[in-house]
């Protein structure tokens, strides 16, 4: 499929304009992601359609914790993705066609037959996920538009590095976000996932602008994001910047893809970071990724009561229809 946005520019070179990056590529060559390609002139898509996976998820393995708790959320994928993270956690997804000579691989699965299987499972939203849904935004835009007519929510997992005309064509028909904020200094995101910081912070304040609902999570890496300074300063930053409100999810890294010779998170690391985002005013902190803790419980930011119980992905929800706490009446941020 011809790539939506997009310039032509001399020589039949094409300006990808569906990420930060802005790709020029020339004929026959792909942008960073690696799966748009320069056909003669024009930008195509090699993943419309082509799904790498499906999957029935429950909304907390997004995680998002602030829409509709306890509900199923059908999770979609192709392969690609416009990070380089060393540490990915899905480098099998996200990283396939630069590790495989381009290999790209994925089951042809129409955004009407998405939306039907979505439905079909008893899902309250679609969510687009494993890698950078940006990669695929033709088939997350057109399904997303399906899945609204329908009644379903629709969620980017993300990194947070589209356009701001993604941003535009997507906003009517998506309902809530979770960013990825990797880390709190430039120096990071260039080294350890070929990115930059800016960009990044820019559109997750234009994603609440819109009145999308916004998670943030961050993977907490020893000896590279986890300064007790950077940490600070990003607590502050999502509590000032972007409201007391939000959900601020830090998550235990493990081992993984190019990054396998640092150990876990240390807990208390996490048990900092966390008392961080307490002190900085945030209402809602979690960590993630260590089972049997009650660090996933949500509790009303005004009296404290436990308004939704969680561990691992079983989940009580005390709260009664539109968030209130049964307590004190406080109304929580999100969807329910």
């Amino acid at each position: 499929m011809e790539t939506l946005i997009y310039k032509k520019l001399k020589k039949k070179t094409v300006k990808c304009q569906i990420c930060n990056h802005f790709c020029v590529i020339k004929e026959g060559e792909k942008g960073i992601c690696s799966v748009r390609e320069n056909q003669g002139g024009k930008l195509y898509s090699l993943v419309y359609s082509k799904l790498i996976a499906t999957s029935v998820d429950p909304i907390e393995k997004k995680p998002l914790f602030h829409l509709k708790p306890g509900s199923f959320s059908y999770s979609i994928a192709t392969v690609g993705c416009n990070f380089k993270c060393a540490f990915c956690q899905n480098s099998n997804i996200a990283q396939m066609p630069q590790d495989h000579s381009g290999m790209i691989q994925g089951k042809n699965l129409s955004p009407e037959s998405i939306v039907k299987k979505a439905i079909k499972t008893g899902c309250k939203s679609i969510s687009y996920t494993y890698t950078e849904p940006t990669i695929f935004f033709e088939l997350a835009l057109e399904t997303a538009r399906l899945a609204k007519k329908e009644g379903l929510l629709n969620i980017f997992v993300t990194n947070g590095y589209m356009s701001k005309k993604v941003l535009e064509n997507l906003s009517p028909y998506l309902d809530a976000a979770n960013v990825d904020l990797k880390a709190f200094n430039d120096r990071f995101y260039q080294t350890y996932c070929k990115a930059r910081l800016e960009p990044v912070k820019k559109n997750i304040k234009m994603m609440k602008d819109m009145g999308i609902l916004v998670e943030i999570t961050t993977l907490l890496i020893p000896g590279l994001n986890d300064d007790e300074n950077e940490i600070c300063a990003m607590a502050d930053y999502i509590a000032n910047d972007l409201g007391r409100q939000t959900p601020w999810h830090i998550s235990r890294f493990h081992p993984s893809y190019n990054m396998k010779d640092r150990s876990a998170t240390p807990v208390l690391s996490l048990e900092k970071a966390y008392e961080a985002g307490k002190a900085s005013g945030l209402f809602y902190v979690y960590i993630g990724n260590v089972p049997g803790q009650s660090w996933e419980n949500t509790y009303c930011h005004s009296c404290n009561e436990l308004l939704v119980k969680r561990y691992g992905y079983q989940v009580e929800n005390y709260m009664p229809e539109g968030g209130k706490c049964p307590e004190c009446n406080a109304i929580a941020y999100g969807i329910y």
